[in-house]
């Protein structure tokens, strides 16, 4: 024999209903939304992705898929890996391999013959490819004051410039956290950034804005992108904390970050730089240009 419905057992029953088509629905959302990603992008980012973060994917496929998620372009690729994407109607946004990395930069005048070496026979490369933006970084403190870095920096930046004006391209340097994965690295934040444009006054020296990087460091994102906007020629996403996909289960609000750089009038591109902890990573990086699509 059954037991009596009681008015406790029915609101268990609707609460219990009431879940699971909350749980249909929520499923039905993020199925409708994956839709939605298969379609085209609608214009108005131009979409890119770091290789370093798909080590398991060649270069090759990794250019077929992101050609068709709606890339225009995969970066941080040195000059002789830039022919690959280009099979593909691809760019590289931003070539990489300047010597020393990130630890080792233009705030030490000793480093500054190499990178200058480098750079001479890089440029006219990558301008031969129509890849127009040079990465470069500020290097770690090691004891060196920042005011000084400053000034080291920008004696070696305005050795690059002539280079860069004969090429026309653009050396942008990133802005990267010395909180959790770049310690003691100098370039870590805007108003360092900033003032190091001010001192190099031109057109061909900007700054990369990784926005994973400046929200471990600073956060107050959408009020600096639109007070320096001017000086910042590309972006970075990664997801807080972790660097992983920069959906819900992280605590940047990408849609209104990336609003925000559009109104600047901004047209430059906005690079994909999270680790994807799903196995499909590739539909990582659908979510993460879909979600950035505005």
């Amino acid at each position: 024999m059954k037991s009596p419905l009681t008015r406790r057992s029915a609101l268990k029953t609707l609460a219990g209903t009431a879940a699971i088509t909350a749980v249909a629905a929520n499923l039905n959302h993020r199925l409708s939304a994956a839709d939605k990603a298969a379609g085209p992008v609608k214009g108005n980012v131009n979409h890119s992705v770091c290789k370093w973060c798909y080590p398991d994917i060649s270069l090759e496929d990794l250019s077929v898929a992101g050609k068709d998620i709606g890339l225009s372009s995969i970066e941080l690729l040195t000059v002789e890996e830039i022919p690959t994407v280009k099979k593909q109607g691809l760019t590289c946004a931003m070539v990489s391999g300047v010597p020393g990395g990130i630890t080792k930069g233009l705030n030490r005048l000793e480093n500054h013959d190499k990178i200058v070496e480098w750079f001479e026979a890089t440029a006219p490369k990558a301008a031969a490819l129509d890849t127009r933006q040079i990465i470069c970084f500020s290097g770690n403190r090691a004891g060196l004051d920042d005011e000084q870095g400053i000034k080291n920096c920008a004696i070696g930046i305005k050795r690059l410039l002539p280079i860069a004006e004969k090429n026309n391209v653009m050396l942008s340097m990133e802005l990267l956290n010395s909180k959790v994965n770049h310690a003691d690295y100098m370039c870590d934040l805007s108003v360092w950034g900033v003032a190091l444009c001010e001192a190099v006054g031109s057109e061909r020296f900007k700054l990369l804005y990784d926005i994973y990087h400046m929200q471990i460091m600073e956060g107050d994102m959408i009020a600096t992108i639109k007070k320096n906007h001017k000086w910042y020629s590309h972006y970075h996403t990664g997801g807080v904390p972790g660097r992983h996909e920069i959906d819900d289960s992280q605590e940047i609000y990408y849609p209104a970050v990336v609003q925000a750089i559009v109104a600047t009038g901004f047209d430059g591109f906005i690079a994909q730089e999270f680790i994807p902890k799903r196995a499909d990573k590739i539909a990582s990086l659908k979510q993460g240009v879909q979600i950035c699509d505005v």
